[in-house]
């Protein structure tokens, strides 16, 4: 699944984002019933565009901004914020770019981010709104207010998904302790986990639109997917195909690219998992690698040598003191450990199931 912004856009936003010194002087412009054309970037690529106007090179402040936007001409900063290099300046980019603006400002504001590559911000007059162009995409501004609700209904959301992730998740530790698991109740979890990331990710999005604002979103956010990525590649791990070739990362990559149509389907998580898409029932063996990173302190390295050495997690649970002794890395005192966290973990899974 895309982002819900490019990076360079991400960036863009961050620098007009609430408490920023360059939103503080384009909310200046809005409210003194003006316009105002900025472009964030002084490089030669942009001055070869700009025609006329005066060279300031002065420290920039959101007073200088407004004062200066009562000129017509657009403002040129640098690349930081932390500069006005230019003002009054008329912008000559190539007509030749498509654009589908129909105001003089926006048309301009969008073939110059499309053929420069640099950010460039809209302040509309008469609709009193906000627009940032970077490269082919735009964003419009929205009301603190309303981001604000947006984000605290994709919380809500994100908060019940979590719930009953936390609720598929027991159920398929106690399936892996019994045996019992199979494709199908692990696409499920799997499910609720991307599930949940996509989520967080337009949530992320918010935090970026809100800056200063947007502190106590990002405190619930990083409450509410706390370990998720973990489960998620443990998972994974655990239950991927068994062609050593593809790499984990391109599985993980592969879950993460299924389009909202597809992660519903079953199948095709199945197949991004290098699964059968047509047994889902089929029984599967986890290999033990999410059991085994609930144990405390047990180094992912030392969780690849028992993974190796005993193959699935019904013989990781079999074995013995002696035999976990065995595995390089491991030891008396970890074997002891590692035997009476499984114990005690199964005997969890087994009463939160029944």
């Amino acid at each position: 699944m895309a982002p819900r912004y490019k990076p360079a856009l991400r960036a863009a936003l961050a620098q007009v984002a609430p408490g920023r010194a360059l939103r503080e002087g384009i909310d200046r412009i809005l409210q003194a019933g003006m316009g105002g054309l900025v472009v964030v970037g002084d490089g030669a690529d942009v001055l070869n565009v700009c025609s006329g106007g005066f060279l300031l090179d002065a420290a920039f402040s959101p007073q200088r901004l407004s004062e200066l936007a009562k000129m017509d001409g657009a403002m040129i900063l640098a690349a930081d914020g932390s500069r006005i290099a230019r003002a009054n300046v008329h912008l000559v980019p190539d007509s030749s770019v498509a654009t589908s603006e129909t105001g003089t400002r926006h048309r301009t504001a969008e073939r110059v981010a499309k053929s420069l590559g640099v950010p460039v911000v809209a302040v509309s007059q008469r609709m009193s709104t906000i627009s940032v162009y970077v490269g082919d995409d735009k964003h419009e501004i929205e009301p603190i207010p309303r981001v604000v609700n947006r984000a605290n209904q994709a919380l809500s959301t994100l908060e019940r998904y979590r719930n009953r992730l936390d609720i598929d998740a027991a159920s398929l530790s106690a399936l892996e302790i019994e045996d019992l698991v199979t494709i199908r109740d692990v696409v499920n979890v799997l499910q609720r986990i991307e599930g949940v990331e996509r989520i967080a990710e337009e949530i992320e999005g918010y935090i970026v639109e809100l800056g200063e604002e947007g502190r106590l979103v990002r405190l619930q956010l990083v409450e509410l997917i706390g370990g998720v990525e973990h489960d998620r590649r443990s998972i994974v791990r655990d239950y991927r195909g068994d062609d050593p070739k593809i790499p984990l990362d391109q599985i993980l990559d592969d879950l993460s690219g299924l389009t909202t149509e597809d992660l519903i389907d079953p199948a095709e998580v199945a197949h991004a998992l290098r699964l059968s898409t047509t047994a889902l029932d089929a029984a599967v063996a986890p290999r033990g690698y999410r059991m085994l990173s609930k144990i405390p302190r047990l180094p992912d390295n030392v969780i690849q040598n028992i993974v190796s050495q005993f193959g699935n997690l019904q013989k990781i649970t079999r074995a013995t003191i002696d035999d976990l002794d065995d595995v390089e890395g491991v030891g008396a005192t970890r074997a002891r450990a590692i035997k009476d966290g499984l114990n005690r973990l199964a005997e969890s899974a087994i009463l939160d199931r029944y």
